[in-house]
């Protein structure tokens, strides 16, 4: 396709989507925003997400077609789409799309060139497969409500209501249909595209479970500590003070993420509290070993952020660049978050019932090729657009234009330039689909190396695949091989806060001079400019800026606030704030899957128009996708359900309780489920919800958890035993990431042996990578070799500081 003809990246492109989750919606949405034809298929009463408030954000830009699929006929019409799209979107339950005669094994006789995106809880060949992969059932089966124990006082698991299995897995079936169809450009051939709810979840941890690795190894040297010391109100550990919630003078909850030792010493000079490095008492303070000196400090630090009203803050924060909190917002008050506004990062779309709707805008914004946002969400049955006309080829393929590679991404080059996770793990992602990425780090490596205690673990699974080369790119020999390495490259990552790409002469208008097919992507924690462009983001603020602490909470209301909290009672909330803002998922995980998900919308958008893109996105707009059920505004929205302040679940049948021994997760959310519940139980269910939550406690308690997922699960209710252990246990450690495929082992040179998650994506044809994890500057001597440096050189360079 030349570019005249191509108006949005995947303009001309066909897809249709059978879902009626989250997930499914959540991906096809981005298939809509930049181009796509996508048609949802509706049971003749409707998807059930159109009740949801955010529905005019996850169904805008599409056509409804309404299909009885109980019927011949309608199968009949499903297939035939299906034999003349691009994409097809499955979220069913293993088996139903092969009882309906419309999987990928089906439709692709009659069309090769189809890419089948299959969207699963657990994959195919495991018992919970037959699971209704409700987010909270993967939550509860994976430990992730167990991980979340600690927001409420009372024992057990929580309930948390961020779409962390949704979300995520809606962007893993993205980069899986993404990179199968570029792939297609090769081949002429499409291929049936596999990802996971759990393996959405599974994204987000960047080393936690590499830390088990190391006690059970080492654990006369370390021991596991939960990150507070309940009991006697203390960190236990100098992170959880780096990365401290503190309560203003004005009563404002303020998340800092003081991480490198230079934003920590910025934070003492603000504060006041300089001069502990020099008490013999409390020079090491947060790191230290006495959890009463860990206490002292975090008294002292509370102090000091509640010496100061939120705007006093603010005025530290613009003499002190290095110092940064943000405030925590709750519903859909990220919409008018200063940075979002200033980027013009939302959009209103007048829908033709509900009016305007102020809503996120898309999710990357491509200069070459942006969204276009028009429709709202159709109504049922309502067809705006019409189909694209059939291609003249029989088949539905396309013409190879080289020959295909084993890997999806096969014979790409991924230069990144960057730091922690949040955008770095996007190309790491990449890597596992076969492309070559090559890390540029700073001479001492990236800081997220040396972030744990011990050397190198906090880097491991961020690295992996990659190759690392140490570069001074501030100076002219440095820049000067940057400049040789974007030459050859196909797609640039820059993660750096404002005015870093420019101070190193690496800024995007730079870059295409050298390499006008580059595609290059922004990707920095707030945005590219002012207000807030130049502030540190790491995963805390992003959690308490964007309202997914809150959310998670249940909103505002439900905790503790003012002005007469006492110390203690400051102290017990920063801990609860903290972890719903952090725990097994977080937003450096959504921001990296999220980086991943534009850098291939890119490169398709390349194969199609070939010229190539400058695109960006930032960890603050992606939490505004993620917590998309709260971030529509419109006259007359209903309120978006909350968790109850037990931290329980949403309704009688939608939420935990607990058994005789044990938890089980209770999703029976339809009449039908709730009629054979009632049977099995053999009580009536009424629709007092208090009632009915008093009757089902009474009836969960009788049971085992265990009991209660074996006779409930046999007659297709969903009720499933909540994992006791977290989900590194649980998953990582336990013979459940074995038997569903989602661990493997890898070689570290530290740490030797360890597991480590399974590439993310599968594929029916291509290939998938697993590549090691390198140290700094490991393969700077390969890769300027490949560059011309010969090894004089190379050592000239090496002695003059500029390599390692």
């Amino acid at each position: 396709m030349t570019t005249d003809q191509t108006r949005t990246a995947l303009d001309g492109l066909v897809v249709i989507d059978t879902s009626e989750t989250l997930a499914g919606s959540m991906a096809s949405s981005l298939l809509a925003d930049f181009g796509a034809h996508v048609t949802l298929i509706e049971k003749p009463g409707g998807n059930v997400l159109r009740s949801q408030p955010a529905w005019p954000f996850w169904g805008r830009g599409k056509n409804s077609r309404i299909l009885d699929l109980s019927s011949t006929e309608g199968r009949a019409e499903l297939a035939e789409l299906g034999r003349h799209a691009d994409v097809m979107i499955d979220t069913w339950r293993p088996g139903v799309a092969e009882r309906l005669g419309v999987c990928d094994a089906d439709l692709r006789p009659f069309n090769p060139g189809l890419v089948y995106a299959s969207i699963t809880g657990f994959g195919r060949e495991h018992p919970w497969s037959r699971l209704r992969a409700y987010e909270p059932v993967v939550m509860a089966k994976l430990g992730g409500l167990t991980s979340f124990g600690n927001l409420t006082r009372r024992e057990g698991p929580s309930f948390v209501s961020t779409p962390y299995c949704s979300f995520s897995s809606a962007q893993l079936a993205l980069h899986g249909i993404l990179a199968a169809l570029i792939e297609r450009e090769a081949s002429g051939l499409g291929q049936w595209v596999e990802v996971t709810l759990a393996q959405g979840l599974l994204a987000h941890d960047p080393w936690n479970w590499l830390l088990q690795v190391l006690i059970a190894r080492h654990d006369q040297a370390f021991a596991a500590a939960p990150p507070w010391d309940v009991e006697r109100l203390a960190p236990n550990s100098a992170i959880m003070i780096r990365l401290m919630v503190g309560l203003s003078a004005d009563g404002r909850w303020m998340q800092f993420s003081q991480t490198t030792d230079p934003l920590w010493a910025a934070f003492l000079r603000a504060t006041d509290l300089e001069w502990t490095r020099q008490d013999a008492r409390l020079a090491q303070g947060p790191g230290s070993e006495e959890v009463s000196i860990r206490a002292e400090f975090w008294d002292l630090a509370l102090s000091a952020v509640r010496s100061k009203t939120y705007d006093e803050w603010l005025a530290v924060f613009d003499a002190e660049p290095d110092v940064w909190a943000e405030v925590f917002r709750d519903g859909s008050e990220l919409l008018h978050h200063p940075q979002l506004v200033a980027d013009s990062r939302t959009v209103t779309i007048v829908d033709p019932i509900l009016g305007p709707v102020h809503q996120p805008g898309p999710l990357a914004i491509l200069d070459g090729m942006p969204a276009s946002l028009v429709d709202s969400a159709p109504a049922l049955g309502e067809q705006r657009r019409p189909m694209p006309p059939t291609r003249p080829d029989p088949d539905g393929a396309i013409s190879p234009r080289r020959s295909p590679a084993k890997t999806p991404l096969g014979g790409t080059t991924v230069l990144e330039f960057g730091t922690f996770f949040a955008a770095p793990y996007g190309a790491t992602l990449l890597a596992e689909l076969g492309a070559r990425v090559i890390k540029v780090e700073q001479l001492e490596g990236d800081p997220i190396r040396n972030v744990m205690p011990f050397p190198e673990l906090g880097g491991v699974k961020v690295l992996a695949g990659k190759e690392s080369i140490g570069v001074d790119v501030s100076t002219p020999e440095g820049h000067a091989i940057a400049m040789d390495l974007v030459r050859r490259a196909d797609v640039v990552l820059l993660a750096f806060r404002a005015g870093v790409v420019s101070r190193l002469g690496i800024e995007p208008s730079q870059l295409r001079e050298v390499n006008p097919n580059l595609v290059v992507l922004e990707a920095p924690g707030y945005g590219v400019g002012p207000p807030y462009g130049n502030r540190p983001a790491f995963a805390p603020t992003m959690g308490a800026g964007s309202g997914m602490a809150f959310r998670n909470l249940g909103g505002s209301s439900n905790r503790e606030s003012g002005l007469d909290l006492t110390t203690d009672n400051v102290k017990r909330e920063a801990m609860r704030l903290s972890a719903a803002a952090m725990s097994v998922g977080q937003a450096d995980g959504f921001s990296a899957l999220a980086v991943a998900t534009t850098m291939l919308l890119g490169l398709l958008a390349r194969c199609r128009s070939g010229t190539g893109q400058t695109m960006s996105t930032s960890m603050l707009s992606t939490m505004a996708h993620v917590l998309s059920e709260t971030m529509v505004e419109y006259e007359g929205a209903a309120p978006v359900a909350l968790v109850d302040p037990d931290l329980l679940g949403h309704a009688p049948c939608y939420r935990l309780y607990r058994c005789k021994q044990g938890w089980v997760f209770l999703a029976a959310p339809n009449p039908s489920d709730r009629s054979a519940l009632g049977k099995e139980l053999g009580i009536e269910l009424g629709e007092d919800n208090d009632a009915l939550t008093d009757v089902l406690s009474s009836a969960f308690a009788s049971r085992t958890a265990a009991e209660w997922e074996e006779l409930l699960t046999a007659i297709d209710v969903t009720c499933v035993e909540v994992a006791s252990q977290t989900t590194d246990a649980t998953i990582m450690f336990g013979e459940a990431g074995r038997t569903l495929g989602f661990v493997i082992d890898a070689h570290h040179a530290l740490l030797e042996e360890h597991p480590r998650l399974a590439p993310l994506v599968r594929f029916s044809r291509s290939t998938t990578v697993v590549g090691p994890s390198p140290l700094c500057g490991a393969d700077t001597d390969t890769v300027l070799e490949e560059l011309g440096y010969n090894d004089d050189r190379r050592t000239q360079l090496r002695q003059a500081g500029v390599i390692t």
